[in-house]
């Protein structure tokens, strides 16, 4: 088996949908410009409240990739 380093990164992701929908988005967005992605981790998870109704998702996450030589 390889070795291999990994790098970390932190994105945010929101939806109008669900918490799923705003990780998809997250890792869609990151997808264009990270390489190699392995792993995500969820960090945090919250909402945002707009005149009493639920309005958006935002999810942290760590994206883990392994770096190029």
């Amino acid at each position: 088996m390889a070795e291999h380093v990994y790098r970390l990164i932190e994105v945010v992701g929101s939806s109008k949908k669900s918490s799923d929908d705003a990780v998809r988005n997250a890792i869609d967005r990151a997808r264009k410009t990270v390489k190699n992605m392995r792993w995500f981790q969820v960090v945090e998870i919250r909402g945002q409240i707009d005149q009493e109704e639920l309005a958006y998702w935002q999810v942290t996450l760590k994206i883990g990739f392994t770096m190029e030589d």
